[in-house]
Parts: structure tokens; sequence; C-alpha cells
């Protein structure tokens, strides 16, 4: 019992950052995905450490919510304009597998920039 405390203790002094590289370490790690514990450790966190929970959602997923299929085209070349190298079959799968991740940890502007051309196209598209 004393080592959960030892461990509960030095976790706590991490920063948001620190916690969130180390959950990344240990998804990689064990193969599993925290995206629950994730947004809770950032939310404890943000308490203690002040003005770095704000720095800490700099970046954003882009994700594709849905694409109507009467809309499915003009969505697919919107894909390939916001994913740089993407080819039409593999722009294709990701419109045709929603929900879907387009961007991962994109910088704010950058995420929002695709979620507005996404949506223009006539997709569903959401930030997390």
């Amino acid at each position: 019992m004393a080592d959960l405390d030892n461990i509960v203790e030095e976790l706590s002094k991490l920063t948001v950052m620190e916690a969130a590289d180390l959950v990344k370490q240990l998804e990689e790690k064990w193969g599993v995905s925290a995206a629950a514990p994730v947004a809770v450790a950032a939310a404890g966190g943000g308490d203690a450490g002040g003005g770095e929970a704000a720095e800490a959602k700099s970046d954003f997923d882009v994700v594709l919510a849905a694409a109507p299929s009467d809309k499915k085209i003009p969505v697919i070349k919107a894909v390939r304009e916001v994913k740089a190298g993407l080819g039409l079959a593999d722009a294709k799968k990701l419109v045709e597998g929603a929900p879907t991740t387009i961007l991962e940890a994109a910088p704010k502007d950058e995420a929002e920039a695709a979620k507005k051309k996404l949506e223009e196209a006539g997709a569903t598209v959401e930030l997390k």
C-alpha cells in the first residue's frame, strides 16, 4: 500500500503535459487506449497547473463524423486537400469509414480550417 501512495504522490507532481506524455507512453507500451482517463487527468492537473491546461489543449483531432451519400465526392476532395499526400482510394476509405480521424494533434488554427473546409463540402466534423 505504501508503494501505491508513493506512486500517487509522484503522479500528483506531474504537469498536465507530463501526464499526457505518460498516458501516451503507457498506451503504446500496453497497447490500449485511455481516452476517458486522459480527460480526467487533464481536468485534475488544470487546477494545480494554472495556465498549463490551456496550453495542453492547443492540439486537436479532426474527426469526420459523417458524410451524406449525396456529398461523398466533394467530401473526398476536401479530405484530400486537408490531409496532404493522401491518394484517392485512401481518402475514399476514410470517408466511407466515418466516423474516422482525419488529422491528429493538429494545431488549433489548422484543425479549425480543416473543419470548415470539410463542413463546406457537406461533412459533419468534430474537433476533439
